[in-house]
């Protein structure tokens, strides 16, 4: 007979990460591997911490490298943890921030790697928030649903400009929210988590504008920046089965910043809150 805790738990359960070797990808996947799991690692760069089963190299701007790195994880695979992302300014932003992710979901449901019982959870940003001010657009980009459809959507002349940060996280919270039932029909669920700002690498390359957003809350608060282990904990979460109620989800992880924004009662990040939900104007 199982305890509740077994429900948080990953023994017997073989898990993909995609962005697994800094970061809060890192972060999950040595959470996950404390609570039992057999993790898989896809990154472009080396894995550098113990226990992980197999690591392979990947380039997510590639798709036939990507379609080669998913034929040697094979399956089954009972949770995929996405999380590569890169900043503004990376050649191929938006394959790397979603279309990929997109592309390795599908994949493993196609070939039946990823079924009934599985979860997805993506790494989104407190910067995709208010993505229902662009859902029409953003659904029109998601009618592109293989990798090679999206690339020359995005890639077409008056929506260049959409291959940015922002845009990258409002699609991909925008998919969980639209993908929360089809994929339920099949047994599966997908979440995103959205954290504040994060003491990680990628965020210490971006410092100014990264880290610098929300140190009003934090002098008010007496609080740090959000740590990596947070992130992956929170994941971890969303993809076991204790969270099986879950679907379509957007956990917002930035220690009540934006909903007390949003709500009045830190007004120094009000006007940024309702920017960001769409509220102004």
């Amino acid at each position: 007979m199982s305890s509740a805790a077994d429900r948080f738990r990953y023994d017997g359960k073989r898990v993909l990460v995609v962005g697994g070797a800094t970061g809060m990808g890192a972060a999950a996947a040595q959470t996950v591997i404390d609570l039992g799991a057999e993790v898989v690692v896809l990154d472009y760069a080396p894995v550098t911490y113990d226990g992980v089963k197999e690591s392979i190299q990947v380039d997510l701007r590639d798709r036939a490298a990507i379609d080669a790195a998913l034929a040697e994880v094979g399956g089954p695979v009972h949770a995929v943890f996405s999380a590569a992302g890169v900043a503004d300014g990376t050649p191929g932003l938006m394959k790397i921030n979603f279309i990929a992710h997109r592309h390795i979901a599908d994949s493993l449901i196609a070939s039946g790697a990823l079924g009934r019982g599985g979860a997805i959870c993506f790494i989104s940003s407190a910067a995709g928030l208010g993505w229902e001010t662009e859902a029409e657009i953003i659904g029109e980009f998601l009618t592109h649903d293989t990798y090679e459809s999206a690339v020359e959507w995005i890639e077409r002349e008056d929506n260049v400009f959409r291959d940015n940060y922002l845009w990258s996280k409002r699609v991909m919270l925008t998919y969980v929210a639209r993908a929360a039932f089809p994929l339920a029909q099949k047994g599966i669920r997908i979440n995103a988590i959205c954290p504040g700002p994060t003491d990680t690498p990628l965020a210490r390359a971006n410092e100014e504008l990264w880290l610098g957003f929300g140190n009003d809350w934090r002098e008010a608060t007496g609080t740090e920046y959000g740590t990596p282990e947070e992130m992956g904990d929170t994941m971890a979460f969303l993809n076991s089965d204790a969270a099986r109620g879950i679907n379509g989800v957007n956990v917002i992880i930035d220690g009540g910043y934006m909903m007390s924004s949003l709500a009045g009662s830190f007004e120094p990040g009000t006007m940024v809150a309702q920017f960001l939900f769409g509220k102004l104007g």
